[in-house]
Parts: structure tokens; sequence; C-alpha cells
């Protein structure tokens, strides 16, 4: 069983899964009867797997994914936006996700979720959800980034040198030529990188993996020429404008300020159809070597 991820949760409860492939199995919840209190507030089961981490720390658009799914369980209905606010590295393990509903009124709920691992509390979430409907676009001053055809692309994976992250063997991302410049000493002296998102394993990609995509490419930063390291994020926020179409995405991400050891991060996401589906900010710590 892949990573024994299933070995912690109770038998005969069924997981929650959007969609097929491994990071749907990945980010599975059960909920737990027993600990839930019923009402207003439920409790899952899930598990961290190996492979969604940089350095043995969870990806953190990894560990919101799993929040959203318990919480979107909860509402039954799609997250709008979500915001996460990190308290610890998590490694791969066990954890539980408790979900309160904070209102729920015809057109949206708004709940809060908690990620607790050995007691502790690693993550809180604060998100809003709703049904997706396909509503016109009345204002779009944007589009897409311009990216060769995805073979074309940098892909990271490819290289030989320097190793990159276990998660990036799980995607199918390739960077836009030139923005990987900063894994060979050549970065592009501007805080922007852009490129394709896909799984390896070619599933699709729905709401809640967006979460993943968020936080999923190299912090653009590193082509200003800082260190290369980790960089934890403090607080994350993503806002779902509609369920992508089937095929790869379009991203870019850039940063504009630096200072006082922190950065922001700006994203857009971009469906195979060119319809914006998902905007990012996140609040990081600088490099850490």
């Amino acid at each position: 069983m892949d990573d024994g991820g299933q070995r912690d949760v109770d038998a005969g409860s069924s997981p929650t899964v959007a969609t097929g492939g491994e990071f749907a199995r990945a980010t599975a919840i059960i909920e737990r009867p027993s600990d839930s209190g019923g009402g207003d507030s439920r409790a899952f089961g899930a598990f961290v797997h190996e492979g969604w981490d940089i350095g043995g720390h969870a990806n953190g658009g990894y560990l919101l994914a799993i929040a959203a799914r318990a919480m979107a369980e909860v509402a039954g209905r799609a997250p709008l936006t979500v915001t996460a606010h990190y308290l610890a590295p998590v490694p791969a393990g066990p954890l539980t996700v408790q979900v309160a509903t904070i209102r729920r009124g015809r057109r949206m709920a708004t709940l809060s979720a908690s990620l607790v691992r050995d007691d502790r509390r690693v993550l809180e979430v604060l998100g809003t959800f709703a049904d997706q409907t396909a509503e016109p676009v009345l204002l779009c001053d944007g589009s897409p980034p311009d990216l060769l055809p995805y073979e074309q692309c940098a892909d990271p994976v490819a290289a030989d040198e320097p190793p990159l992250p276990a998660l990036n063997e799980r995607l199918a991302v390739r960077l836009r030529p030139g923005d990987d410049g900063f894994r060979f000493n050549r970065p592009t002296g501007r805080a922007e990188i852009a490129g394709w998102f896909g799984f390896a394993d070619a599933a699709p990609i729905d709401a809640i993996a967006l979460m993943l995509v968020a936080d999923a490419f190299a912090p653009p930063i590193f082509n200003t020429g800082l260190a290369v390291g980790w960089v934890p994020t403090v607080e994350l926020t993503v806002h779902i404008r509609g369920v992508p179409a089937p095929g790869r995405l379009r991203c870019v991400f850039g940063s504009r300020f630096i200072h006082a050891g922190l950065v922001e991060e700006d994203g857009e996401i971009w469906d195979s159809a060119g319809r914006l589906v998902a905007q990012s900010r996140q609040l990081a710590l600088t490099p850490r070597v």
C-alpha cells in the first residue's frame, strides 16, 4: 500500500477522493465518527505521504489541499478562497483534520480547519466554500503567460544536477526557458518563474489540486541571485476562480518585495482554455541555507 498511508485509518471507512491518481490518494481523508462532535464540528484522519515534500518537510500547498478536502466534505461545496497559516514543519505520517463550520448561508459557507500532529497544531486554515457556477467574465485585465509548447520548455527533472526535491518526481512541470537558470548559477535577475503544470501520472486537476499548484513551483526570488534554499511559507491564500478544463495549466509566479526577512509571492494559474482558474499570494521567509 503506497507509503503505508492507510494503515492509520479506521477499517470500514471510505476515503473522500475528488479525482483519481496519486495526488488524490495522497490527500485522502477519512471521517472519524468517534472523534466528531457532530453539528458544527467534525474530525478526519489523513496521512502525509512521502514524496510530497521538500527536504523532508511536506509541501505547503499539499498540506492545504488535505485541509481543503476535509473542509469541502463538510461544506458540501467547492473551495472559493482558502487561507492557511503554517505553524510548524510537517514530516510524513498520520494527522487529524479538525473542521468547524463558522457560518452556512444559502450561497456560501465559511469553515475553519486545524491540522493536528501528535497533539500539536501545525496548520490553521480559514476558507469560504460555494457552488462553482459558469458566470460570464465581465473584466479580465490579463492573459496566460506566453510559453513555448510544453515539449520545448525546460524539464527540471531531466537535469542531473543539482538534485531536485522529491515533490518534483510527482509532477510534470516544465519551465519557461531560462527560468531554471538559478539552478546553474545563471539567474535571470528577475523574480519571476513561469511554466506548465501537470501531474506525472496525468491525473486530472480539480479545485483541490489547485492548492498544490499554487505552491509547486520554485520560489521566483531564486532568480534574483539570492541563495537557493528552503523558503518556509508563513501564510498562503488561494482564490479559486473556476474548475480547470482538462489539460495542462499555464502558471506564472513573481515577487516584488523582500523586506525584513520576508518575501511575498503572487501567482496566476490559467487552464487549457485560457481561463484564469486560480490566483495565489503567499508570505514566506527568505531562503534558509
